[in-house]
């Protein structure tokens, strides 16, 4: 686990050009000059590090008895849970990851199975005791054409399970390519997907609904960064619906708008999540959704209904009792809470500084909001401890946070997934953060974009922009070629 000392802060916040020694990290003399503003993206939870370990540092107010519990916490997020009853247990019977790491290696985005093996991995590496193949790190929803869930199955499609339990079914993709060229004659690729569900659970006559295919909707979602979490969590909400309700750009098509979700019986701004359809980590639905595990929130079976629960002297071992208890999920989302934003790099760079200019040109910051704050008491975790170093920061996480129509004209399709969270319908989506995002390939070994992947660079992410995003996507194909790469230069940057 890398770390960086105050020291580094207090020196990037006292000064307009502070030098780092982050030779640990083999950077260069340009890399760590290091200014004082944008560079620090979370303020004091900045880390300068850019490492693999880049997304899953402490940050420097995570000291003594918060240490201990972020290291428990960190354990728990990564260590693969099994079958087994006993600690680290509760796996299953189906799921779709084996530990919060599986997904979200080193708090990023492990590389998903949709370009390698196209969709759930028939061939893989046996998951950790379960006896099982095929891991392929991805959330499958499903969903009737209506909206509703089919009976059984709930919203997620777990394609893994443990020993002698059948999981949900298999994603299949196939890929469709069309070549584009900008005006200046230099050619770019799009890929979409086309998604296929195979060895449905139904098939094997242990339910009495089988699932047709014309009354199904399928959406894939490749993990997201854990990148800034805790701020995310302390940002100051009343800022957020100050944007909503000035962002209106008619000259460029914009105009986003917050997402409200009900949870736990309160109406909240959605913050988290593709679609900003959450108001927390989502801790305990990750673990009971994604891996299976029973906890206080979610104290059913996601599985609950199926035959194949009664079925096996083996099941009523599995379901007897909580299997992760509420202290473990808050030290969990103290991890979340707790990680650094890696700090901004060759931002002195010329080819960088030209690209900042043009990711203003293009009009990115209008939806990318470059500059937020977190509201004076920071944060709270799920179980009511505060988080005070949160609080009172500026923050650069180039996100406004808020839904936006991302068209479906594209290929056809665009990015309209027919896939309704809260308020969002299937072509909105929440602005991505992209703070770190240019070290995503540092830290997970590839370039995969976009809420399900299929973008597989940066230039690929921009042209997929359609409805709100058109304008911007224009503007970038418009540029000569060295001002497009710059651009690309600045978001490497970040």
């Amino acid at each position: 686990m890398k770390t960086t000392s105050l020291l580094h802060v207090a020196l990037a916040l006292a000064a307009a050009t502070s030098v780092l020694s982050c030779q640990e990290d083999g950077l260069t003399v340009e890399e760590i000059d290091v200014p004082a503003g944008y560079s620090l993206s979370a303020g004091t939870s900045t880390v300068f590090t850019t490492s693999s370990y880049a997304f899953d540092s402490e940050a420097d107010w995570v000291t003594g008895a918060l240490k201990r519990r972020f290291v428990r916490g960190d354990k728990l997020y990564d260590d693969a849970r099994t079958s087994s009853t006993e600690y680290g247990g509760g796996l299953g019977p189906v799921y779709a990851g084996y530990s919060c790491g599986s997904c979200h290696r080193n708090a990023g985005r492990t590389k998903p199975a949709l370009w390698t093996q196209t969709g759930t991995d028939p061939d893989g590496t046996p998951v950790y005791g379960s006896g099982q193949y095929g891991f392929s790190s991805m959330l499958v929803y499903v969903t009737r054409k209506n909206g509703a869930f089919f009976q059984n199955y709930g919203r997620v499609l777990h394609d893994q399970s443990i020993f002698g339990v059948e999981a949900e079914g298999k994603l299949e993709c196939r890929w469709h390519y069309q070549t584009f060229q900008f005006p200046d004659g230099e050619t770019y690729e799009l890929a979409y997907p086309e998604y296929t569900i195979k060895e449905w659970y139904a098939n094997y006559g242990n339910t009495s609904e089988p699932i047709n295919p014309d009354e199904l909707f399928c959406t894939v979602r490749i993990p997201l960064r854990h990148v800034g979490m805790g701020q995310m969590m302390a940002i100051d909400r009343n800022e957020v619906e100050a944007l909503a309700a000035k962002s209106n750009y008619p000259e460029y098509g914009i105009s986003g708008r917050c997402n409200y979700i009900t949870e736990r019986g309160i109406r909240q701004l959605g913050l988290s999540g593709n679609k900003a359809q959450h108001a927390d980590l989502t801790v305990e639905l990750g673990f009971s959704s994604d891996m299976g595990v029973t906890n206080s929130r979610y104290p059913e079976e996601i599985c609950e209904g199926q035959r194949q629960m009664q079925e096996g002297s083996m099941m009523g071992l599995l379901y007897d009792k909580l299997e992760v208890n509420t202290e473990d999920m808050e030290n969990v989302d103290l991890y979340l809470h707790a990680l650094g934003v890696p700090a901004r790099r060759n931002v002195n760079k010329k080819s960088v500084k030209r690209g900042e200019e043009m990711f203003y040109e293009a009009k990115c910051h209008l939806c990318h909001v470059t500059t937020l704050h977190t509201r004076p008491r920071g944060a709270t975790l799920l179980n009511g401890t505060e988080l005070p170093w949160l609080g009172g920061q500026t923050i650069h996480p180039y996100s406004d946070f808020l839904l936006h129509d991302m068209g479906s004209e594209i290929m056809g399709v665009g990015l309209n997934d027919n896939y309704v969270s809260g308020l969002a319908r299937g072509n909105e989506w929440r602005t991505t953060p992209l703070w770190g995002v240019g070290l995503q390939e540092k830290v997970n070994g590839h370039t995969y974009f976009l809420h399900d992947g299929r973008a597989r660079n940066f230039t690929e992410a921009i042209m997929w922009h359609g409805g709100e995003g058109e304008a911007s996507k224009n503007l970038f194909a418009r540029m000569p070629s060295a001002d497009r790469k710059a651009l690309i230069n600045f978001l490497n940057s970040l």
